[in-house]
């Protein structure tokens, strides 16, 4: 029971930073493409990674940190399925060029990150 408030706990932490940072760069940037979604997912993608090779290679803790940090914070603060609605938006408004860069920058940036935030792991 205990892990479950935890990754709730966390849930909520990561829920309140997703919308703080993502409202905070779509303020900066406009309503015209969805910065702020895209920026959560690329830092989001990052962050998985980092914290999970950190747990794979320099904290051998149990499966219980891991749900915690991954499933509670990470999975509440990225956000794929606003992401799929908003490409979905941009495509009923025909911004195939906004789609695209959307769709392709997050996948492939998203990736990216990931990668990294695993090798930095392993570097630290």
């Amino acid at each position: 029971m205990q892990t479950l408030l935890l990754i709730g706990l966390a849930g909520g932490l990561g829920a309140l930073s997703r919308f703080g940072l993502a409202g905070f760069v779509q303020s900066l940037t406009g309503a015209d493409f969805p910065f702020g979604t895209f920026v959560v997912n690329i830092l989001g993608s990052f962050l998985f990674g980092l914290i999970f090779g950190l747990i794979e290679e320099r904290l051998p803790a149990g499966g219980e940190l891991r749900m915690i940090l991954l499933t509670g914070f990470m999975g509440a603060f990225t956000t794929f399925s606003t992401f799929a609605y908003e490409s979905l938006s941009l495509l009923r408004y025909g911004q195939w060029l906004s789609v695209l860069a959307n769709v392709g920058g997050q996948i492939v940036l998203g990736l990216a990150a990931v990668a990294l935030g695993l090798a930095l792991a392993k570097a630290i």
